[in-house]
């Protein structure tokens, strides 16, 4: 890797560590959310780094929708056991059965959405004051308004006009009595960044990420894949394609793109030339023109 990336990299990393030891130093009860895709992977590696020789000083909190593809599940634990972490779960199946939120019906239903309420839940539950996590300002249009430190009111909800400003790499952690924060480290980071980062530090990944055969069904141009919870609906037929996840989610919503890059060299040269962002692919995204923002102004990361 040149000179020039390594010192491009280099300063991404820089600023994500000062982000992380800002939030162990102005916070008590911080999270890590954890969803055992490339960017909270990504963050795990950091919050390591930022705090070594110690260990991680925060919980990974995972808010499972039971659709979770069942790579994702087991590279979670793996990497929980290896790094000798405290993993904390909260179940949106849960939070169905005891009546906080509905099940979706339809051809389109999903429960991305669903886990909002959960992981609202879990943070008072869990008197959380600054909940981390891995979203990016390239991937959509409402997470590029964002700043690093976005407050939450006292209900979970964000209010895009009313954020403060970020100077000079200072972040004002105050907040009131119920109130919280979501922090991005990674906020200025690329999908590129990611790649070339993850090649750099030799950064394990869920397979699901490198092109392999599987059954798929295409829906609306989405290629979501064969399984219990996305079963084929009259008129459609899953078909073996050879694909990769660009994204990893719920599996109601998350859709892969066809593609023979086995390894990160060939993802790197892959995304370089892609014109469609990663959440392209997701299908939650495209149920209205402000999905996102919709959902994050509710709660949701």
């Amino acid at each position: 890797m040149d000179t020039m990336r390594n010192s491009h990299l280099g300063t991404l990393e820089a600023e994500a560590i000062y982000v992380l030891r800002e939030v162990a130093a102005q916070f008590e009860r911080p999270v890590l959310l954890f969803s055992g895709g490339k960017d909270s992977i990504i963050l795990t590696h950091l919050s390591r780094k930022a705090f070594h020789p110690g260990k991680i000083p925060f919980s990974l909190l995972h808010i499972d929708t039971g659709h979770n593809f069942p790579e994702t599940i087991a590279f979670r634990d793996n990497l929980v056991q290896r790094l000798g972490v405290r993993l904390l779960v909260r179940y949106v199946q849960d939070s169905i059965d005891q009546g906080r939120v509905a099940e979706e019906t339809g051809p389109t239903a999903s429960r991305n959405g669903l886990q909002t309420v959960t992981l609202l839940d879990a943070l008072s539950e869990l008197r959380v004051d600054a909940a981390m996590g891995g979203a990016r300002r390239d991937e959509e249009k409402a997470r590029a308004k964002e700043r690093f430190f976005s407050h939450r009111d006292p209900f979970g909800q964000w209010d895009p006009k009313n954020q403060r400003p970020e100077l000079w790499n200072l972040y004002n952690g105050r907040k009131r009595t119920g109130e919280h924060f979501r922090v991005f480290p990674i906020s200025n980071w690329t999908e590129l960044d990611v790649w070339q980062y993850i090649a750099n530090e030799k950064i394990p990944l869920p397979n699901l990420y490198f092109s392999h055969r599987r059954e798929i069904i295409d829906r609306g141009g989405i290629l979501l894949a064969a399984s219990d919870v996305v079963p084929p609906l009259p008129g459609e037929e899953p078909v073996s394609r050879i694909v990769r996840f660009r994204t990893i989610g719920d599996m109601t919503c998350t859709g892969a793109v066809a593609s023979q890059a086995s390894s990160i060299d060939e993802i790197i040269a892959e995304v370089a030339a892609a014109r469609v962002t990663e959440r392209g692919t997701r299908s939650d995204d495209r149920r209205s023109e402000a999905a996102m923002e919709d959902r994050k102004r509710q709660g949701y990361f």
